[in-house]
């Protein structure tokens, strides 16, 4: 065998291994770029659940509470309703999407304070029903906004990694964006 042969020979079984290395990493980004978008999928499961509870809570109130605080809810319910992600966010989306989820606790913290104040109709038992799905929900939402975050870490590390960084350029799979932990907790202060 010349050496010309083997030295092509070789070469070739590089080219097949860069290759076979490249399509790996490449599957490897998709695969974890999907489970994001899973996880943003359950996130979003979670929030359109609250915006439910939010709604048959002021339908239950209506006439026996504050109107501006049930108007504030519905507001920031509709301004929830607005921002229809259909894949998980970029960062832009995503402060757009927190800044609204913040408005909606806060309005439903209002109301919840409201029910507190008056006993007659926090003791109604489809309003303590309600109040006691909310605080479910709020716990979910955390724990699906961590699996999110943990997802996206996973996603973007191996993102960063050699040649994946290269591959991920040339595909446009860009970094995905966390949720940013907040000081106040996202809970609309719900006492069953």
């Amino acid at each position: 065998m010349s050496k010309g042969a083997i030295g092509c020979g070789l070469l070739g079984a590089l080219l097949l291994l860069l290759v076979a290395t490249a399509i790996g990493s490449h599957n490897r980004l998709v695969g974890l770029d999907e489970r994001v978008e899973d996880a943003w999928s359950q996130v979003e499961d979670v929030y359109q659940r609250r915006a439910d509870l939010a709604f048959d809570l002021v339908a239950t109130v209506e006439g026996a509470t504050d109107p501006e605080t049930l108007a504030s809810v519905v507001e920031a319910r509709g301004k929830v309703g607005q921002l229809n992600l259909e894949t998980a966010p970029d960062a832009s989306q995503l402060g757009q999407f927190e800044a609204a989820q913040r408005e909606l606790s806060s309005a439903l913290g209002r109301l919840l304070a409201g029910l507190r104040r008056d006993p007659e109709l926090a003791q109604r038992e489809h309003v303590r029903q309600l109040q006691v799905q909310l605080e479910g929900i709020e716990d979910r939402i955390a724990v699906e906004r961590e699996r999110f975050n943990d997802t996206t870490l996973s996603y973007n590390k191996t993102r960063r990694r050699f040649p994946t960084v290269l591959l991920a350029f040339v595909t446009g799979l860009g970094v995905r964006p966390y949720f940013e932990p907040t000081k106040e907790r996202n809970q609309p202060g719900v006492e069953p």
